[in-house]
């Protein structure tokens, strides 16, 4: 079993940079991909960014291509989403996502997500 829990959002200006991390209780990452995705209000959950179990592929929603960039720190018990050149419309709740595989598959088949941590964009 895994535990996520996130952390690192907040509120910054257009053009700012935030930093996320999500950490993993009671078991590493060791073998598991991770990712993160993100749900604006009034909107479905949307894919932000994966990393394979090995940690050596990434995988990123075109929307933040370029801006944003996930790793896997700390001996693998922490995933980060480094996210710069931020804008209004990154505005949303980020969860963090793990399973056993080599990648992650379709949201609904998951099995471990952490609470969310919000994040807010002004303009």
């Amino acid at each position: 079993q895994v535990q996520l829990v996130e952390s690192g959002g907040g509120l910054v200006q257009a053009g700012g940079s935030l930093r996320l991390s999500c950490a993993a209780s009671g078991r590493a990452f060791v073998r598991y991909a991770t990712g993160w995705f993100r749900q604006a209000p009034g909107k479905e959950r949307e894919f932000v960014a994966a990393l394979s179990w090995t940690g050596e592929a990434t995988y990123y929603a075109d929307s933040v291509k370029g801006r944003f960039t996930i790793a896997r720190e700390n001996a693998e018990n922490t995933v980060t989403l480094q996210m710069n050149s931020l804008k209004p419309e990154d505005t949303a709740t980020y969860y963090c996502a793990a399973d056993r595989g080599t990648v992650l598959g379709p949201m609904n088949r998951i099995n471990f997500w952490g609470q969310g941590t919000r994040v807010t964009v002004s303009s």
